[in-house]
């Protein structure tokens, strides 16, 4: 086995992962942003979820990149745990697509399809086009690399080293399932291991009862992509990603005792070895699939057991926002402010969060305040559309400049919002570079946080109870915000000249100021629009 020989084998396999990326990609852009939405949208329905997953795996050529997909989607809230279950068989039967793509022996049109693809990509103007010609670029490079791996390793059918480890992997499926999900691992692909095996097959250098253990450990490997991208993520997020693990695992430990039958069923369906070792793919994932389908619920409950815990997941996009109503004005109009007043409680919460980490608290959820901005603004943008389609509709003057109001409020709590968040940006700047604050300052900053706080939580009071009295509670705290930003900030600078307080914090200390009489002049706003209707 030469140095030449290994290179070029390698070089076979990066064009092979490259190209199936390329034509994932290359699908996607053909399709638009709709697998994406697919997996979104999806329904409770367990044998919906398993075709979504299967379909978006066959199109994005990836059934790691699926599952990576459904964590994330978890930890944003879009999708249920037993959802996620369902999406993850789907996506085991979808990646089997590939090895069933290579034992077709497409070689041939590997050059020709790279030609065309570069053609299109040349001349082609529209997204779909384009996409359209990555789809074949990849297809012709997944197929010619796959070419050259097969090529590069045929000396190793009388290579003995290489013979002697397969056979005992065949002997001991233990270790044929290690060499195949370590192999997986490393190539964050199972798809491009059964490839390989397809191909050598094809050549003679693997037997089926050598691929068949190394199949299986395949599919153990590639669940190592989903375990990595679910560190740092929600609870649920996490168990989705075990659930995969489980999931294939729990596959690999049925047929470990039932190899030898499972061999000769492969056997049978195909006089072509590379055909029966990509039969053998689908058969493991189609079966274990149609064996745990039925059990989702007990199986979540099982993965929820291992990962102990109760967690709240906020639900993204808009909750009381029905579309059927918005013929209904008045209906409309409650529901909006429903909306409305979970904005501004989400709000609220950040802004607490923002608070408590510029104070030093560690302890505080970072996922969960991106999460929560990223709800602000969508539903924002939501009760905007909302309540643009209910104007249309006979409203009356009572109910329009309710809308009116609804909409003022909403831009005020989006930037109260973003306030939090730039709140929460100086505290990371003030812990990297290691800003401190005297201790005057500090307890003066501590005062104004304080009454900020009290006027925002007020303002928050007022316009879910409809209380005209605590808003204007409020509107009477406006001067004395005002004014108490200007005599801090003079207090500073004072503080500044003497040499008391540090001048890099200095900059962090008057931005804390503005950040704090802004949100304190978006509360009264608040207020003001409560009293008004």
């Amino acid at each position: 086995m030469s140095v030449q020989m290994v290179l070029t084998a390698f070089g076979g396999v990066g064009l092979f992962l490259y190209g199936m990326v390329k034509m994932g990609e290359g699908l996607q852009k053909a399709a638009g942003d709709r697998m994406r939405r697919i997996l979104e949208a999806l329904t409770v329905n367990r044998f919906a979820s398993v075709a979504v997953g299967m379909v978006v795996t066959a199109v994005i050529q990836s059934s790691a990149a699926t599952t990576v997909m459904c964590v994330s989607f978890v930890n944003a809230g879009l999708m249920a745990l037993d959802q996620a279950i369902g999406v993850i068989m789907g996506a085991n039967i979808g990646t089997t697509i590939t090895a069933q793509m290579v034992a077709f022996k497409l070689e041939r049109t590997a050059l020709p399809a790279i030609a065309l693809g570069m053609l299109m990509r040349l001349l082609g103007k529209r997204k779909g086009v384009k996409g359209f010609a990555d789809c074949l670029l990849g297809f012709g490079m997944l197929f010619l690399g796959i070419t050259i791996v097969g090529d590069a390793l045929e000396p190793l059918k009388s290579y003995e080293p290489f013979l002697n480890l397969m056979l005992l992997g065949r002997k001991n499926p233990l270790l044929g399932i290690l060499v195949g999900a370590v192999f997986t691992t490393i190539l964050q692909s199972s798809s491009a291991v059964t490839g390989l095996l397809v191909t050598m097959a094809s050549r003679g250098i693997v037997s089926l009862g050598m691929a068949m253990p190394i199949i299986l450990g395949a599919n153990i490997g590639t669940t190592s992509t989903a375990l990595i991208s679910s560190i740092g993520t929600s609870l649920t997020a996490r168990r989705t990603a075990l659930a995969h693990l489980l999931f294939n695992l729990f596959g690999t430990l049925i047929f470990i005792p039932l190899l030898s039958p499972f061999e000769n069923l492969a056997a049978r369906t195909s006089l072509d070895i590379s055909r029966q070792i990509a039969n053998a793919h689908s058969i493991f994932n189609v079966s274990v699939t149609v064996l745990v389908l039925p059990l989702i619920p007990q199986f979540a409950a099982f993965v929820c057991s291992i990962l102990k815990g109760d967690e709240s997941v906020i639900e993204h996009g808009p909750k009381y926002l029905d579309a059927r109503l918005i013929s209904t004005p008045f209906m409309a109009v409650m529901q909006t402010k429903k909306e409305v007043v979970r904005m501004a409680k989400l709000c609220l919460e950040n802004l607490e969060t923002a608070v408590a980490i510029f104070r030093g608290d560690n302890t505080r959820d970072r996922r969960r305040f991106d999460d929560i901005e990223d709800i602000i603004d969508e539903i924002e943008e939501a009760v905007s559309y909302y309540v643009a389609k209910v104007s249309q509709h006979d409203v009356s003057d009572h109910q329009a400049k309710t809308l009116t109001s609804v909409i003022n409020i909403c831009a005020d709590l989006e930037r109260i919002g973003d306030h939090a968040t730039s709140i929460v940006e100086l505290a990371d700047y003030s812990i990297e570079h290691n800003l401190p604050f005297s201790e005057e300052g500090t307890s003066e900053l501590d005062e104004m946080v304080s009454k900020v706080m009290e006027s925002v939580t007020i303002a928050v009071e007022a316009l879910e109870t409809g209380d005209k009295s605590k808003a204007s509670g409020i509107v009477t705290m406006d001067d004395m915000l005002d004014e108490m930003e200007r005599e801090l900030r003079a207090k500073h600078i004072r503080r500044l000249n003497q040499g008391i307080c540090y001048p890099a914090s200095g900059v962090v200390y008057l931005d804390m100021l503005s950040h704090l009489e802004r949100i304190g002049d978006h509360a009264v706003n608040i207020a003001e629009e409560v009293i008004a209707v």
